[in-house]
């Protein structure tokens, strides 16, 4: 058992979803902190508060705290967006090498064609 944990850690998608998740974390806090220390202090501009978490509705003796959903909703929406446009990026990027790989072999292809023709009319004024 400890010899197929041991074969389980070292595949390499082990170890590609770790650095993933290290990397995920940090670009999480870095998207947080930009959100609240600097998105919401913008809001708080205009609306008079970066954070909606004081907001609540009391219905009979029980608080609706309507105000902190707010803050998570902007929070989640601004996060969706930036890994919207890291992936987009990555999409386009991957895009441009596909294409560059493709031209690549267009452009070997055309040269051995044109060496082709090249060989056959060369072999034809021999003749």
């Amino acid at each position: 058992m400890l010899k197929e944990f041991r074969d389980f850690i070292n595949r390499g998608n082990v170890v590609d979803l770790a650095v993933a998740v290290v990397v995920g974390a940090a670009f999480g806090a870095v998207v947080t902190s930009f959100t609240n220390d600097i998105l919401m202090q913008v809001i708080a501009v205009f609306g008079g508060t970066p954070d909606f978490s004081d907001l609540v509705l009391t219905v009979g003796d029980t608080p609706i705290r309507y105000g902190a959903f707010l803050t998570a909703l902007i929070s989640f929406l601004i996060i969706a967006f930036a890994v919207f446009l890291v992936v987009k990026a990555l999409n386009a990027a991957q895009a441009r090498i596909a294409r560059e790989d493709e031209e690549a072999d267009v452009e070997q292809t055309e040269v051995e064609l044109l060496a082709e023709i090249r060989d056959l009319l060369g072999g034809r004024s021999g003749s």
